[in-house]
């Protein structure tokens, strides 16, 4: 599922059944999957962040996760990249916006 072509941005959940997002993440890149990867986790020291990136995610977001690091996420890797800078959605958007986790 996670085609270059199909996807602009994965959120990794660190703590899957069968394969956890480190391992899921050295995969996709083994593959050459160049898609922006941002872990989710409820693991927020420095080291938990460090591992991450080492595993060749581009970013990290604590839980619980909060919609506006969601939104941020993307304006980063996303929008950033395409060269675009869009405003930032009112925070009556976020509220609108089902993004449950």
């Amino acid at each position: 599922m996670a085609d270059p072509q199909a996807f602009d941005l994965i959120f990794m959940d660190m703590q899957m059944p069968v394969m956890d997002g480190l391992a899921a993440t050295r995969e996709l890149r083994r593959q050459g999957v160049a898609t922006p990867i941002i872990a989710m986790t409820a693991n927020a020291l420095r080291e938990d962040r460090d591992r991450c990136l080492r595993a060749g995610m581009n970013d990290y977001i604590a839980k619980p996760v909060k919609r506006e690091a969601v939104f941020e996420m993307i304006r980063k890797w996303v929008f950033h990249r395409e060269g675009t800078r869009p405003t930032a959605p009112s925070p009556e958007t976020w509220e609108a916006t089902d993004l449950s986790f």
